[in-house]
């Protein structure tokens, strides 16, 4: 009895040193990471500035927009998966105010196909466990891809950390714009899309299916 009891703490207490050794090297590669996003950064806004771009005005200086975007970019959780999700805009017009709209608008729908390349996969793995039948697979995703705007509308608040503007050679005004939403917010909706396509027409979830997506 006395050796199970010293065998169950020698467990425990190898249990949590390979979990505080993990964590450390989580920490270790999450500030990796940071420095490297930074020094990236700095990079990147060189280029920009080469190429013409400038902030916007009133917006933060162009340094620390692409700064903060690989902020967002660069941070994981603690399987080193990423957190969010980046789209980006860009566009023309005959004034700011114009390429910016449609910039911004552009920004959002890129984000939108990356709802429906998550979509994607959770049909795959869906479909891979036997959640799906093959002709509900095809069918829900061949709605997502006829239907993208839903991702778009759906969106609800995101982030902006960059809104940069240029004036062209022919002195039209460029504008790009670079959105980021947090994966598992992505990930809510494309859930959200496919459950209501497949609940369409009053059809009832296997209890399997309803476990999935309130989980």
């Amino acid at each position: 009895m006395k050796f199970l009891v010293m065998l169950v703490a020698f467990t425990l207490s190898t249990s949590a040193m390979a979990q505080n050794a993990l964590q450390e090297r989580v920490k270790q590669n999450k500030a990796a990471l940071k420095e490297k996003a930074s020094k990236d950064a700095r990079k990147e806004a060189k280029r920009l500035q080469k190429e013409g771009w400038q902030a916007i005005p009133g917006g933060l200086p162009m340094e620390k927009q692409v700064d903060r975007v690989y902020m967002f970019i660069e941070s994981y959780d603690d399987d080193m998966n990423s957190l969010y999700v980046d789209g980006t805009g860009t566009a023309t017009g005959e004034s700011y105010a114009a390429a910016q709209a449609q910039a911004t608008e552009l920004a959002r729908l890129d984000l939108a196909a990356k709802i429906g390349s998550e979509a994607t996969g959770i049909i795959d793995n869906m479909l891979g466990n036997k959640m799906l039948a093959n002709d509900q697979a095809a069918s829900v995703t061949t709605y997502l891809s006829e239907n993208k705007t839903i991702f778009s509308q759906k969106l609800g608040r995101v982030q902006t950390p960059l809104q940069l503007r240029r004036e062209l050679k022919n002195k039209n005004k460029e504008v790009t714009v670079r959105m980021v939403a947090k994966r598992s917010d992505i990930m809510e909706i494309a859930k959200q899309a496919i459950r209501d396509e497949l609940e369409k027409d009053g059809k009832q979830l296997s209890d399997e299916l309803k476990a999935y997506f309130d989980n």
